[in-house]
C-alpha cells in the first residue's frame, strides 16, 4: 500500500473511531487495534458504533451478510476489515476524482 494512501487511512479510522493512532503504524497493528476499540464500543456505547459505521459509510447489507455468515468469527474483526475497506475504497475515489480535476482546461471550471 502506497505511504500516503496508509497515512490517509490511519488518520481517518483514528479519528472516526475516536483513538490515537502512530501514522507509522503496521497495518496489522492498526486491525488490531481497531477490533480493541470496536469491541468496547460494542459492549459500552453501541450507538457511538452504529454512527461511525453510518459516518464511514459501511454498507449494512454487506455488514449483516457478514455477520450472518461468519457467526464463528468476532464481530469486531469483520467491522474492522470492512472499516478498513471502505476508507481505502473512498481515498480511492477522491484520488480518482482530484485527477480527473486536474484535466478539465482552466477556463471550463466553474
Amino acid at each position: 500500500m502506497e505511504h500516503s494512501v496508509q497515512r490517509e487511512m490511519i488518520n481517518e479510522i483514528g479519528h472516526s473511531l475516536d483513538i490515537q493512532l502512530n501514522e507509522n503504524i503496521l497495518l496489522d497493528q492498526l486491525r488490531a487495534r481497531m477490533i480493541v476499540r470496536i469491541n468496547q464500543l460494542i459492549q459500552k456505547n453501541f450507538n457511538a458504533l452504529v454512527l461511525v459505521l453510518y459516518r464511514v459509510d459501511v454498507s449494512e447489507a454487506k455488514l449483516k451478510y457478514l455477520l450472518k455468515t461468519n457467526k464463528d468469527n468476532d464481530a469486531a474483526s469483520i467491522i474492522a476489515d470492512l472499516i478498513i475497506e471502505r476508507q481505502l475504497q473512498k481515498i480511492e475515489t477522491r484520488k480518482k476524482f482530484s485527477q480527473e480535476n486536474r484535466d478539465i482546461p482552466e477556463d471550463e471550471k466553474w
